[in-house]
């Protein structure tokens, strides 16, 4: 077997169901869970609809789809990039569909990452906390993560500047998340300058998971890591691959649908990767996504029922706990008394409401947990079910004061 499959941790949700296992929930209450950040708002019926009309199409389930998708597929991701960041890309050589976001952040790293290069072992650096993803990409691949400190401060943004020199030196891949999960954090130009600078002196490939761009609270949408380099003269966007998805935009997790886009020389070594990889997106999924792409229509209204629960749930919550609104995602990143696997074990027991510790989202590093005391909860749910959670939560906190 891989050895590195030894040093993968257990994924937050395994580690949720071992922390529950012994837990009796009360039976006063129904469940309502704030776990997992898997969209519950209806999926569209345009997106339906051409996922139904490509099944009966004779073609749609009868032959091997490409890997680099069809032509009009990249196109319609074209128009989105075009229509949502200004940015014109060739959509034959700087996009490339994939099976949502989180396989192909993993294939990436194996793609990228050369174990041996430097004579002494790869880095990939990754903001802390971060998404489980980028710490097994970076075992799988041979090398080893280095987890960014975070400033509470400035909603845990990362701060890049304690990063020694030593390391970035053998750094390879670098994961940024924007907005970021879980603090919902927007990297400004600032920020991007920064790193496209330690990227031209070292080496290193940006990998930009953006998957929670489309549903923020400022009324400026979230700047993109391409919309960031075309703006700081960067028009190549080399060492630059940004990775969005489907799935929180369009309400659609299922179709594990979204793209790649960005430097054509990665682009096209990816996709020569995801060949021999056999992720090939299926022709009715590609149909479908055609149809999210270009439809804005529902993203707006998507977006105005996470406003709308966000603008209810979080001052219930800021009465009790240390919370306040993201600059975007879904996710509410509160700070708790007291141990945050405590919190929401004892929460499930007396309110049968689930949330994620925040340690569960984190590595010990630099001395510290950074997500130690501190709960993730995921607004996915209709308002009604969320404003329910949010009055279970006030009253668990007041009953431990």
């Amino acid at each position: 077997m891989n050895p590195n499959l030894s040093r993968l941790q257990a994924y937050p949700f395994e580690r949720l169901r071992q922390l529950f296992a012994q837990v009796t929930p009360n039976p006063a209450y129904s469940p309502i869970s704030l776990g997992i950040g898997e969209p519950r708002h209806a999926a569209p019926d345009l997106v339906k609809q051409a996922y139904c009309d490509a099944i009966q199409n004779s073609g749609g389930l009868s032959v091997y789809p490409a890997t680099a998708g069809d032509p009009a597929l990249r196109a319609s991701m074209a128009h989105w990039l075009e229509r949502r960041y200004a940015l014109k890309l060739d959509s034959a050589t700087q996009i490339l569909p994939i099976n949502g976001s989180r396989e192909a952040l993993f294939a990436f790293a194996q793609t990228v990452i050369n174990p041996g290069a430097s004579g002494t072992s790869a880095t990939v650096v990754c903001p802390n906390p971060f998404y489980q993803i980028y710490e097994g990409a970076a075992y799988l691949a041979g090398a080893e993560p280095y987890f960014v400190p975070s400033d509470p401060a400035r909603n845990f943004a990362q701060d890049w500047g304690s990063v020694p020199d030593a390391v970035w030196a053998r750094t390879q891949l670098l994961f940024v998340c924007s907005p970021g999960n879980p603090a919902g954090a927007v990297m400004p130009l600032s920020e991007w300058e920064k790193l496209f600078a330690l990227s031209d002196r070292y080496g290193f490939v940006i990998a930009s998971d953006e998957c929670y761009s489309e549903i923020y609270f400022r009324d400026e949408p979230p700047l993109g890591g391409l919309e960031a380099a075309a703006k700081l003269g960067r028009s190549d966007f080399r060492n630059l691959v940004s990775f969005t998805s489907l799935s929180k935009r369009s309400n659609v997790p299922g179709m594990r649908s979204g793209f790649c886009a960005g430097d054509a020389k990665l682009i096209k070594q990816f996709l020569l990767y995801r060949t021999y990889h056999g992720s090939a997106m299926s022709a009715v999924v590609q149909a479908a996504s055609i149809a999210a792409w270009d439809d804005e229509a529902h993203v707006v209204e998507n977006r105005a029922k996470y406003r709308a629960k966000f603008a209810q749930v979080t001052p219930m919550l800021s009465a009790v706990m240390d919370v306040a609104l993201p600059d975007a995602g879904f996710y509410l990143w509160a700070k708790v008394q007291g141990s945050d696997t405590d919190f929401a074990r004892d929460l499930l027991a007396n309110y049968n409401v689930t949330v994620l510790p925040g340690s569960y989202l984190a590595r010990e590093a630099q001395g510290f947990n950074p997500g130690a005391g501190r709960i993730r909860m995921a607004l996915v749910a209709e308002t009604e079910e969320c404003v329910e959670a949010a009055q279970r939560i006030v009253q668990f906190v007041q009953s431990r004061s």
